[in-house]
């Protein structure tokens, strides 16, 4: 099946696609702020062209899943994603995770994939955990002005900003000799205007002030943890390189110069690297 729906307990459809042999080592992919799994194209089709079953979902209020007010949060997330996983009877699963994604990759496989005994190893990719908002126990976060900043841009012109993010930070076109690919910022602002303004605007919190150093230390499965150096989303200095030394079975690799969005335009890099992990 192409796409269909899960029905989560609180009531909510959620869009997934499953792709591939059924019987086949599943990969399971947990999209970014505000996007969609349609972002995980590049990744779904090399791992399918490598014999893996690979599923992806739109998070609650973002892509095809449904639009509800309510439950923009990491716990609901992570739910969400196990509802998928059960639905699907995932077993022996590698769950990788992007931006946002990477922290609903952090509190599903704490809070359900490993309880459960469905987690095979996880990939947090220029990920949000431990915590991005500067705090007294995190002082290297982000000022909560900056989040503010997003909030105030989404509520008055949600269309500019997903058009602004992707030309400038997000994938580093606004560095000196940058090659700009417009097919990947329309991209970008199409996955993000799909969604519910509501979700993107709850979400900001969800993926900002999440405290995930609980989540970290439970894991025990083997841990990717994927990180551009020039990353100006999602910094490094105060995620990956804290996330690292909190979980007990961590390896790191930094992509020197690789931005927020290297998944995307540093595809052809990320993928085997993806693929050598896993099948170590």
């Amino acid at each position: 099946m192409s796409g269909a729906f899960v029905t989560t307990k609180d009531g909510v459809n959620i869009f997934y696609k499953d792709w591939g042999p059924k019987d086949a080592q599943p990969i399971m992919f947990h999209h970014g702020w505000p996007l969609s799994s349609d972002d995980w194209d590049a990744q779904m089709l090399f791992f399918l062209n490598h014999g893996f079953r690979v599923v992806a979902h739109d998070r609650r209020g973002h892509g095809r899943s449904s639009q509800v007010s309510n439950g923009h949060d990491m716990d609901h997330y992570a739910a969400d994603a196990f509802a998928v996983a059960e639905h699907l009877d995932l077993r022996n699963a590698v769950h990788i995770g992007h931006s946002t994604g990477g922290g609903e990759v952090a509190r599903y496989v704490a809070k359900f994939g490993e309880p459960a005994g469905r987690v095979a190893k996880a990939v947090l990719v220029s990920a949000v955990p431990p915590i991005m908002v500067k705090t007294a126990s995190n002082p290297g976060g982000l000022p909560m002005d900056v989040f503010d900043g997003f909030r105030s841009a989404v509520l008055a012109n949600r269309a500019q900003f997903y058009l602004d993010v992707p030309t400038g930070p997000f994938y580093g076109f606004n560095r000196d000799g940058a090659k700009i690919l417009p097919g990947v910022i329309q991209n970008w602002w199409r996955q993000g205007m799909i969604g519910s303004a509501k979700a993107h605007y709850d979400g900001i919190k969800a993926f900002s002030e999440t405290d995930q150093t609980e989540d970290l230390k439970a894991i025990s499965v083997p841990t990717l943890v994927l990180h551009g150096n020039d990353d100006q989303i999602v910094p490094i200095a105060d995620s990956a390189l804290l996330s690292v030394k909190l979980l007990k079975n961590g390896t790191l690799k930094v992509y020197e110069g690789y931005s927020h969005g290297m998944l995307t335009v540093n595809a052809d890099t990320l993928n085997p690297d993806l693929l050598a992990f896993i099948k170590a």
